[in-house]
C-alpha cells in the first residue's frame, strides 16, 4: 500500500495499479485526483470536498447523505457518480477493503447543528488505514496507519493525543494540518512525537504529496 498525503485533510492510497483517494476538498492540490478509481469523502464541508476536483476525474464517489444532498445542489453533474453510504457499510473499492465507522461530525459548538461524518478503515489485506474525517470516533478494528487529525477548531490537542493512544496505530500521519500556523503545528508536532513516541509508535506530518510506504 502507498499512501501519499495531500493538502489538509486529503490522503491518497494505491495498490495493485489502482488509487483512491479520500477528502480532496479546498485546500488540495488537482493532481490528488488525477487517475483515481474511487473517491470515498467524509463530510460535506469545503476543505473536505471539493466539485471541481470531483469534477477532474470520472471515479465514482462513495460518502454520506450530507454530501450527496450538497452536490446535488451544487453539483447536479456529478449526481449520477455519487452512491450514499449508510453507517456500518463495508465494501470493496480500487481492490481495497473499506468499512465506514461513525455518523456524525465532532462538536464544535452545542449550538451549531452536527453534520454527517463517516470515517473510512481501508485495507489491502495486509495494512489497515484509518482516516477519521472530522471526528474522533474510533474503529473497533486493529488499525496500523492512523490519519491523525492534529489542527481544527473542534479539536483539542489533548483529545487527539488520546484518540490515538486509543487507536493504538503503530503509525500516525498527521492530516488536517492548513488550521494551525507554521509555528503552531511545530508545537502540535512534538507533543504528538513526545506522547505516541512513549508507547514506541511514530508520528510524522508529511509535505504535500510526500508518501508514506507501507508493507
Amino acid at each position: 500500500m502507498r499512501i501519499t498525503k495531500f493538502g489538509h485533510a486529503c490522503v491518497r492510497i494505491e495498490h495493485g495499479g489502482k488509487a483512491l483517494v479520500i477528502d480532496p476538498g479546498g485546500w488540495t492540490s488537482p493532481e490528488a485526483v488525477d487517475g483515481v478509481d474511487v473517491v470515498l469523502v467524509t463530510h460535506e464541508h469545503p476543505d473536505h470536498v471539493n466539485a471541481d476536483l470531483l469534477r477532474r476525474t470520472d471515479a465514482e464517489v462513495f460518502t454520506v447523505l450530507g454530501v450527496a444532498q450538497h452536490l446535488a445542489g451544487e453539483a447536479p453533474d456529478l449526481h449520477e457518480r455519487v452512491r450514499v453510504l449508510p453507517p456500518g457499510t463495508g465494501f470493496t473499492a480500487a481492490g481495497l477493503q473499506v468499512e465506514t465507522v461513525g455518523e456524525l461530525h465532532a462538536v464544535i459548538h452545542e449550538e451549531l447543528p452536527r453534520v454527517h461524518n463517516s470515517g473510512y478503515l481501508v485495507s489491502d489485506g495486509q495494512t489497515r488505514l484509518f482516516h477519521p474525517g472530522d471526528a474522533l470516533t474510533a474503529p473497533s478494528e486493529h488499525v496500523d496507519v492512523l490519519c491523525l487529525p492534529v489542527s481544527a477548531p473542534w479539536l483539542k490537542i489533548s483529545e487527539a493525543i488520546d484518540f490515538a493512544r486509543g487507536v493504538g496505530a503503530a503509525h500516525n500521519l498527521g492530516i488536517h494540518d492548513e488550521v494551525y500556523s507554521e509555528r503552531g503545528l511545530g508545537i502540535a508536532d512534538a507533543h504528538f512525537g513526545r506522547f505516541l513516541g512513549a508507547l514506541g509508535h511514530d508520528y510524522s506530518r508529511l509535505p504535500e504529496g510526500s508518501d508514506l510506504l507501507t508493507g
